[in-house]
């Protein structure tokens, strides 16, 4: 049996991490998980993280620190309403203001960092093509555009390292991500994905990312356990 192949896993705490980080356990990778707190409204998620981490029994679950509300520009890091009740046309129509300048970049890089310190050369994100099409740094194109930068950027990559960004839900709709979690053991009722949620923690049930996560339940014929403040059946 071979060296253990570590891992780092971008966690948020949300659907598609959790289900990513799943999906790279069942690869045979020792998963280093990763947490940003950028000053999301949200911060909710970060417990989430934690949570999800230890329930798959990951032992190195880091959480960094990167106030992002220093440059704001976002509906998330600054005082700007999140979206509510749009339907999927809209959501489909230009960037998305919940979208955080160069969030991606900037968390791919800490992960990149994080990854030369444990000597790992596969970064996990849950960049997604088809849900949020209006977001710059979740299509593939970025994804290769950082591996190339990876190989400049870092000492393991001039010594001949090749670091490589996996994104196993890029081209997966919600219900797909849900049945895929589901076939690996995901328990979604510890994850958060609601951008405006109530103090104690309850989903707003009506911006983007709560209407595209029940309507993933829904169609993939899955119980959703998302607790809603508004508690309409959904």
């Amino acid at each position: 049996m071979g060296p253990a192949r570590h891992a780092i896993v971008l966690l948020s705490g949300g659907l598609d991490s959790t289900t990513a980080l799943a999906w790279a356990q069942s690869e045979g990778m020792t998963c280093h998980t990763l947490a940003i707190d950028y000053g999301q409204r949200h911060r909710v998620e970060l417990d989430s993280a934690a949570r999800v981490a230890a329930m798959r029994g990951v032992t190195d679950h880091r959480l960094v620190r990167v106030d992002l509300r220093a440059i704001g520009g976002s509906a998330l890091t600054a005082d700007v309403a999140v979206p509510k009740g749009r339907d999927e046309a809209a959501m489909a129509t230009g960037v998305p203001v919940t979208y955080v300048p160069a969030r991606n970049a900037t968390f791919l890089s800490i992960a990149l960092g994080f990854a030369e310190t444990v000597g790992a050369t596969d970064l996990i994100a849950g960049m997604n093509v088809l849900d949020y099409s209006g977001y710059p740094d979740c299509r593939p194109e970025f994804v290769r555009a950082f591996e190339a930068m990876a190989a400049l950027a870092t000492q393991a990559g001039v010594e001949g390292a090749r670091f490589t960004v996996h994104t196993p839900l890029m081209r997966l709709d919600k219900a797909g991500i849900i049945r895929l979690g589901v076939s690996l053991g995901v328990d979604y009722s510890i994850t958060h994905s609601c951008y405006d949620p109530t103090p104690d923690g309850l989903a707003c049930g009506a911006c983007d990312s709560c209407t595209l996560r029940a309507k993933g339940f829904r169609e993939a014929g899955v119980a959703d356990p998302t607790r809603y403040a508004d508690s309409r059946d959904r």
